[in-house]
């Protein structure tokens, strides 16, 4: 597997020295995005005078591939434009990541590739870390006991998943979202997930949360409402599966028996590759077969299921 590399802002590739007489700029950066397999709108010609050509790759990463060992491709792709000479002594100079294409590519290569299987590594570790959070007062408030996230912690843990409690939530989408934000971010957490607060009421923000972070994240229904009805602000109760880095957001119902429905069929098809759309649908079913057969969702009242 290939992995893409962040540039940490050192965007910038010199050719040294260049002769330039009536040049395209224009031309030479669309001719460099070429050879390095780029957008024309990805590089521009920042630098022209004198002996020196510096173009600006308008990236914040780039897979090596594209890169390594390209030095002299690309030296002697601007070599034919008109107005352009190179010879020998042209060198093409970067700091950071860039400075990758004056690699040999087959001792790049070695390197990347051991470096590659370090990053599997750690996106492998990272997958198999998961967090929990419960969401509302009456839990922070120790109203009700939280036995959401014990069960959770050992269905997972039967798929090789370690779980860390992440304690209770208030009931606020800038303050989950800031959780789950650090969570990924700060701790290091490959797989996020959230029980309660994914209702029709006006305290129900979890699915919020998790879009401010996601707005492509899957949000099947549950069961659907008339918005505006009685305590029904919104139109349903949803579950939210979505990612954020390299990390799986999940948002749950609160009531326990909905959790295990959900969570065992996420058990099921966690390590299948599933994209979040997919395993958003395995996971809201039984919870919809669950509401045909006549019990209740988490504010489910006067509601029909979805479809």
């Amino acid at each position: 597997m290939t992995h893409s590399y962040s540039l940490l802002d050192k965007t910038e590739l010199t050719l040294q020295p260049i002769v330039l007489n009536g040049a395209n700029l224009r031309q030479v950066a669309d001719t460099a995005a070429a050879v390095l397999g780029l957008a024309s709108d990805e590089v521009y010609v920042i630098d022209a005078r004198d002996d020196l050509l510096t173009l600006d790759i308008l990236r914040s990463e780039i897979r090596a591939e594209t890169l390594v060992g390209k030095s002299h491709e690309l030296l002697a792709a601007l070599g034919r434009l008109p107005g352009i000479i190179v010879d020998d002594r042209t060198r093409v100079m970067s700091q950071g990541i860039l400075g990758w294409i004056a690699g040999d590519a087959a001792e790049v290569g070695a390197a990347l590739q051991a470096s590659n299987r370090i990053v599997d590594e750690m996106r492998a570790n990272i997958a198999r870390r998961a967090v929990v959070f419960a969401t509302g007062p009456e839990v922070i408030q120790h109203q009700i006991v939280d036995t959401n996230t014990p069960l959770i912690a050992r269905l997972l843990a039967a798929q090789g998943v370690r779980v860390t409690p992440g304690g209770a939530l208030t009931d606020d989408p800038d303050v989950i979202a800031g959780a789950l934000r650090e969570a990924v971010t700060e701790r290091g957490f490959g797989l996020v997930v959230t029980t309660g607060g994914v209702g029709a009421e006006k305290k129900d923000c979890t699915i919020d949360a998790v879009l401010a972070l996601d707005p492509n994240a899957a949000t099947p229904y549950i069961v659907k409402f008339q918005a505006g009805s009685g305590r029904h602000l919104k139109d349903g109760v949803r579950i939210a599966v979505g990612t954020f880095g390299h990390a799986l957001l999940v948002a749950l119902p609160g009531p326990n028996e909905e959790v295990q429905l959900a969570i065992t069929a996420l058990c099921a098809r966690l390590h299948d590759g599933l994209d979040k759309h997919a395993l958003a649908r395995a996971m809201v079913e039984p919870l919809r077969q669950r509401l045909r057969g006549g019990h209740g969702s988490e504010g489910s009242h006067h509601g029909h299921v979805a479809r």
